[in-house]
């Protein structure tokens, strides 16, 4: 897309002659890249999960006419700028791309980037070109901030930095609420901090870091319930030779432990309850620095010194295989702590010479130094893959140049939260360029994720991407001169750039999607390195992968970041209202690539929408099922599938990767040490382990468990808990008698309707106490369904009047699965994931006290409503207030015209994770978005609402 006109500039200098020669990628001269696309007027209204009531409306936006619903709906709520109901409000993606776009292209003109006026426009076109057609996204902070009379954020990932010192413990506070208060996340290490175990200078003992993440963790808290809809995203680290490391490893553990006490015990701990606020350190990722030292201890069952803060010496030895053993266990009970691998992240250090890198991010994926920051953006690679399923080469380069441009022109007019921060990031410039989309491009190329075809086009995409970053970071220095601390770290940035383009010699092509990449890979690197020599680079980090969460929606995205698809079958939203369940349309291709015929391609198809899987798919080989692995499902991706693909990418990226790698409940202690092992030796710069189910406030995890279970680690100790029993004696019960029902009694008739299947429900009471009688009616009378639900309507009246407890009955019925499942027309019960899961639902609110559905996690709207708002139950006035939602009301430079009302579907009847739990009959382990109340997916280690786009780390 660009040549490089030579010359240089000190620093914020302009240039009148001399900057970068740009060429046109996708539009044409003369046509404005507006002109060539088809707009098309839409409304959008998001309506409330708990009452169905409208929270937000705004009639008449413009969006193209290939955007999806969703990804219209999540833009125009999250991203318009304007009070809605102004003239100051944004009508369309038009304006929103105007202005953002608008001042990239004017600081860049300011700031010399560019040769000529001509080359400016062009910048301009191409750009505006890439984000209509969503080849690309910038992240979050970017489309709130930019163009606003707001401060111009444009950063999501922030890297504090704590001392030994009362003062700056504080001013870690205060700096946390700021960044949260402005939406982002950030994180810490806490390994500067004196152990509990060393003396303060004044004689008494040190608090230790974990007693200051008490206070950490409250703030986060505060700061979410007063004025977020989404949990604050903050990382904890601590070095693993710090003499508290046993104490941080345990503290959500035991913290986990005290949720099921409180649970069994009748509070509500569910995610989002409002006695889970009780439980500490519940508002961060923990992770363990490891060194190479303490991974060969680990290996060769050594002992492992921890060592004094202030002294280094060592002033305890402890077993290092155990230590690791707590480790893990720690991680299959709360997936908590992760862990980072010291050694690694620092071998591959640009910036050695000015300090160590120490933390990371929320969610991982960016490493650099400490009190600095990093903005992002995404590339959508389905979109370079043709028809004929070969990958454009030549437009992912000047694509990433085009990019690599831009976010370095944002760095020129960002503004940072604090002065500490906006000093570190304009002098190393670090950038985070990215992808998503790799599982869809993979599986409509018919490779399997966990595969060696896979991995080896994982890796040479990314080669590809960082090289081409890399040598456009030489380009820039030439033009407007390397980043500042470039001088003192040439030999060690040259280093890094040498280990990339070694790592991309030991790449070997695999087919003919590959192949053409990692040439073109191995020509970037080769030029990268050439100019860099003579150059310098203007960045000191470029390239990561991030969980394109929100902007994974908006570019419309089957998968986000790294990941494979969660998925065969999703939900899309429809014009006008409503929405339908298809199969992903990569399948199609994917088959069609496999060689399958039309009418096998459709029956496969077919088959796909109604079970959910390939398994015996007719016509389908059993050597093809693996190009159809997910993340979950009948044919769930290994875990070591997610580690290895991990490490194909890895070496070529300046940061690390934003990615949980899931067990399934079944998984023991051995596999997450395992898994944490093989990350180290296969070179990863981090990991996160999640084992399905193992939080209690999931979704999965609400069954009580019997008195003997408490505080139980795990399914061994339970057992020998059981057999420490002392026999009692066993006495006979009488039979239980019936109570009858008087003639007349008590009834209330209830109309439902579940996934559009209609029933009538009659449920009888004592005059004096409690439910004695339900009948059901759904179909025709002398149908086989309607002979069932008189059935089963006779069987549980029977239990009633014979004194079972109607809580037994909603304990056992509800989450059972099976067709019809879906929305209902109940406010209270908004999802049933089958006729019998709503009937006793409406039954306990109807008959059960607060108390006992608290414990089974039933919950009327009104309650759900006060819940989030840390009210009592009875309180039911709905006030919600999003960060995001208070930036909406920022002054925008130009003003457009005004906006009004109109109506779509509710939120909560899209996305991935209803459709996978209604094939797989189980819940997917995720929360509810606390928006809208959607079933979020896993988008990297965070997840995202594909009802609204709200995250619950990075955007």
């Amino acid at each position: 897309m660009t040549e490089t006109v030579s010359g240089s500039v000190g620093r914020g200098g302009k240039r009148a002659s001399k900057g970068l020669k740009v060429r046109r990628i996708h539009t044409t001269p003369g046509v404005h890249p507006y002109d060539q696309v088809r707009w098309e007027r839409r409304d959008v209204v998001m309506t409330n999960w708990r009452d169905g009531s409208i929270n937000f409306e705004q009639r008449d936006v413009e969006f193209p006419d290939f955007w999806s619903v969703n990804a219209a709906n999540i833009v125009t709520t999250k991203y318009f700028r304007g009070a809605v109901g102004t003239p100051q409000r944004e009508t369309g993606l038009r304006q929103l791309v105007d202005r953002v776009v608008g001042v990239y292209t004017r600081t860049g003109r300011e700031n010399g980037y560019f040769a000529t006026e001509e080359d400016a426009e062009i910048f301009d076109h191409e750009l505006k070109h890439a984000l209509i057609h969503q080849i690309f996204s910038f992240n979050s902070p970017v489309w709130f901030n930019v163009g606003t009379a707001s401060p111009q954020q444009v950063s999501a990932c922030f890297i504090l930095a704590v001392d030994d010192q009362m003062e700056s413990i504080l001013e870690w506070y205060k700096e946390e609420g700021i960044i949260f208060k402005g939406g982002s996340g950030s994180g810490v290490n806490l390994s500067r901090i004196r152990s509990s175990k060393e003396l303060l200078s004044s004689g008494g003992t040190a608090s230790g870091p974990v007693s200051f993440m008490r206070g950490a963790d409250a703030s986060a808290g505060t700061i979410k319930s007063g004025g977020a809809t989404r949990r604050a995203a903050k990382m904890v680290v601590l070095d693993v030779d710090h003499p508290d490391i046993e104490e941080f490893i345990e503290t959500k553990a035991r913290e986990e432990d005290k949720i099921r006490a409180l649970r069994d015990a009748g509070f509500d701990m569910d995610l989002g309850g409002k006695d889970i606020v009780s439980v500490q350190y519940q508002n961060a990722n923990n992770s363990v620095r490891v060194s190479d030292e303490f991974m060969r201890a680990v290996e060769g069952g050594e002992s492992f010194g921890l060592r004094a803060r202030l002294s280094g010496e060592v002033i305890e030895r402890v077993d290092a295989k155990a230590l690791f053993r707590k480790m893990a266990q720690a991680a299959w009970e709360c997936a908590d702590p992760g862990v980072q691998y010291d050694d690694t992240i620092n071998d591959w250090h640009t910036c050695p010479e000015t300090g160590r890198i120490t933390a990371s991010n929320p969610c991982s994926e960016y490493v650099h130094l400490d009190n600095s920051s990093c903005n992002l953006a995404s590339i959508n690679l389905l979109k370079f893959l043709r028809e004929d399923d070969t990958f454009d080469v030549e437009g992912f380069v000047k694509t990433t140049e085009l990019i690599i441009t831009a976010m370095d022109i944002s760095i020129t007019f960002a503004d940072f939260p604090t002065d500490k921060i906006a000093e570190t990031t304009r002098a190393y410039r670090q950038l985070g360029i990215g992808y998503a989309n790799l599982g869809a491009l993979l599986m409509a190329t018919g490779h399997a994720y966990d595969s060696e075809g896979g991995r080896a086009a994982a890796a040479a995409i990314t080669s590809l991407m960082t090289g081409a970053s890399y040598r456009r970071s030489a380009e820039l220095a030439a033009i407007v001169g390397p980043y500042d601390g470039y001088k003192r770290n040439a030999e060690a940035h040259k280093r890094v750039m040498r280990k990339h383009s070694a790592a991309n010699d030991g790449l070997r092509g695999m087919d003919t999607l590959d192949k053409p990449i990692l040439a073109e890979a191995t020509r970037q690197w080769q030029e990268c390195l050439r100019l860099g020599e003579k150059n310098g680079y203007r960045n000191a980090q470029a390239s990561l992968l991030a969980p394109t969460g929100t902007i994974g929606l908006m570019m419309d995205c089957d998968t986000t970041g790294i990941e494979p698809d969660l998925g065969l079958v999703k939900f899309k939203k429809l014009v006008g209202g409503g929405s339908m369940q298809i199969v992903n349309q990569t399948i199609p291709r994917a088959l069609r690539k496999l060689g399958y015929q039309p009418e096998q391609v459709e029956a496969i198809v077919e088959y796909i929408a109604e079970h959910g899987h390939v398994m015996d798919a007719p016509g389908l080989r059993a050597e093809h099922y693996e190009v159809f692995d997910c993340a979950m499902g009948e044919r769930a991706i290994a875990p070591m599938g997610h580690v290895r693909m991990m490490a194909a990418t890895q070496p070529f990226l300046s940061g690390a990767i934003s990615k949980t790698v899931n067990l399934p409940e079944s998984a023991t202690v051995e596999d997450i040490e395992q898994v944490y092992l093989e990350g180290w030796r296969l070179g990863l710069k981090a990991l996160a382990v999640y084992r399905d189910n193992c939080k209690v406030g999931q979704p999965l995890s609400l069954a009580k468990k019997g008195d003997d279970a408490k505080n139980v680690k795990d399914v061994k100790d339970a057992a020998e808990a059981k057999a420490a029993e002392p026999v009692v004696q066993v006495v006979e019960v009488p039979r239980p008698q019936r109570r009858r029902l008087p003639n007349q009694r008590p009834s209330t008739t209830t109309r439902f309707t579940v996934a559009g299947a209609k029933g009538y429900m009659t449920a009888s009471s004592y005059p004096d106490d409690g439910l004695g009688e339900v009948f059901l009616k759904m179909s025709k009378q002398g149908s086989t369904l309607a002979g069932v639900m008189d059935a089963f309507s006779v069987a549980i009246s029977v239990g009633l009047q014979h004194g079972v407890p109607l809580d037994t009955f909603v304990s056992k019925f509800i989450n059972m699965r099976f067709e019809p499942a879906g929305m209902t027309d109940d406010p209270d019960v908004r999802m049933a994931a089958s006729v019998v899961d709503y009937i006793f639902r409406r039954l306990a609110l109807d008959h059960l006290p607060y108390a006992e559905r608290a414990a089974l996690g039933v919950f009327s709207a009104a309650e759900r409503a006060a819940q989030q708002r840390g009210e009592d139950p009875g309180a039911v006035q709905e006030v919600i207030i999003d960060t995001a939602e208070l930036a909406q009301s920022a002054p925008i430079e130009e003003k457009p015209a005004a906006p009004a009302p109109a109506a779509v579907p509710t939120a909560r009847e899209n996305g991935a994770a209803p459709a996978l739990e209604s094939h797989q009959g189980r819940t997917a382990d995720a929360p509810l978005c606390l928006t809208c109340g959607t079933k979020m997916r896993p988008a990297g280690s965070c997840y995202v609402c594909e009802g609204c786009g709200s995250t619950s780390g990075c955007s």
